[in-house]
């Protein structure tokens, strides 16, 4: 007896999970026409860096505890977008071909930062979406902070708060 109300206890909670897991799911903001390609995935240890004072840039990073450096290329069609999606730490985002447009999740005039090849655009990982709003390919190269064997992608609802998209 006491395993039979296990037993449907296991499933009431099974059935639970999945129904949860698909409201997820369909609440997420999916990608389009975007092509992502990983080029690396490393593990640094826990670091502080500065630059010297002497330098002509002033930069200063620090990773507690240790972190994965992830590398990946995305190619877009015209019109592709990423959808809206968060990371667990800041990525600097490079153009290299065509323009793209990125508007962050939390900014209340959803106003769009045009990129055009050879220039970049820094995410706080706060969330994030890019589109390639033009009628021509492009690609960007993501170098994105992650925990050591996490999750670098985490997915956002759909319309962003401020943006109808």
């Amino acid at each position: 007896m006491k395993r039979r109300v296990y037993f449907r206890a296991a499933a009431v909670a099974l059935v639970l999970l999945v129904v949860a897991a698909l409201g997820a799911v369909a609440l997420a903001s999916p990608a389009k026409d975007v092509t992502p390609t990983l080029l690396a995935r490393g593990t640094y240890d826990a670091f502080k860096v500065k630059s010297d004072p002497k330098s002509p840039i002033e930069f200063e990073a620090e990773a507690k505890p240790a972190i994965d450096i992830v590398v990946r290329r995305h190619d877009y069609l015209p019109g592709a977008y990423t959808g809206w999606h968060s990371h667990p730490g800041p990525v600097f985002i490079t153009v290299t071909q065509g323009t793209l447009t990125y508007y962050e999740y939390d900014d209340p005039t959803c106003t769009p930062h045009v990129v055009s090849v050879g220039e970049g655009f820094v995410d706080d990982g706060r969330g994030h979406i890019v589109r390639n709003e033009t009628d021509q390919p492009a690609q960007d190269v993501s170098v994105i902070t992650a925990p050591v064997g996490g999750a670098f992608r985490g997915e956002l609802t759909a319309p962003g708060p401020y943006c109808d998209f």
